[in-house]
């Protein structure tokens, strides 16, 4: 019995650390062309429930016609909401023009 809640234990353990990062990608007009980026960070707060500071792409293209908005948890993002418990979640936002 012990053996059976001991390897449970240790596939929970695996499946919370192997989980990725997520990624949303989208493309406005025809999609990046200068391959120039610019890159800002979100800021949430309770799981992202609670909007802090949010980047606003439209600005961060500059005027540009065509781009690449992508926004993301990275590996550090992750580290920050794990240290805080949920109660601090960022993201980062990536613009290519």
């Amino acid at each position: 019995m012990k053996k059976i809640v001991l390897n449970l234990a240790l596939v929970f353990a695996i499946s919370v650390l192997m989980t990725s990062c997520y990624t949303l990608t989208y493309s406005v007009g025809e999609g990046a062309k200068t391959g120039v980026e610019v890159k800002e960070k979100n800021h949430y707060l309770i799981y992202g429930l609670a909007p802090v500071k949010t980047s606003d792409p439209t600005k961060m293209a500059g005027g540009a016609k065509d781009y690449t908005v992508t926004i993301r948890h990275t590996f550090v993002d992750g580290l920050l909401n794990a240290l805080t418990g949920g109660i601090y979640t960022p993201t980062t936002t990536t613009v290519k023009k």
